[in-house]
């Protein structure tokens, strides 16, 4: 994962700096994002799949999919020293409505202790047709 220098905030109060890192996906730098963006207190993960060294992994199993593409999601806030604990918000992206209790049984196997909130959300499609499934998820920095 490559890490971006801070971009400090300034301005009155004197916001915290803003970090952000990418993973190895073609599209991040394709469509100028970041794969994980640190601000204050929280961390924001974009879209995740199950994507892996330029193959999608998983084809036709979209339990398997959501749980690669929460992997990703979670290697990422791990950069940021969080972790599933830590999150607060997540959001599914399924191609089929017949795929939503798959994905959504490994939601509850990752965050059920957690319970953060949560949307999941039927598509027509999304970047390459073999993918089933995106989430995101969002996580919250405690202070000790």
């Amino acid at each position: 994962m490559t890490e971006f220098p801070a971009v400090p905030h300034g301005g009155p109060g004197g916001r915290p700096p803003v970090n952000r890192s990418n993973g190895n996906g073609p599209w991040e730098e394709q469509f100028g994002f970041s794969r994980a963006v640190a601000a204050g207190d929280f961390v924001f993960v974009s879209g995740c799949t199950a994507w892996d060294d330029g193959r999608v992994l998983f084809e036709g199993s979209p339990a398997e999919q959501a749980r690669a593409a929460f992997g990703v999601a979670v290697a990422s806030l791990d950069r940021y020293g969080l972790g599933v604990a830590d999150v607060v918000r997540t959001r599914m992206y399924v191609t089929h409505a017949r795929d939503v209790d798959d994905v959504g049984r490994v939601h509850k196997e990752l965050f059920g202790a957690v319970r953060p909130a949560a949307t999941i959300v039927v598509v027509s499609a999304l970047l390459d047709s073999r993918m089933s499934v995106e989430v995101e998820v969002e996580a919250y920095r405690r202070k000790a």
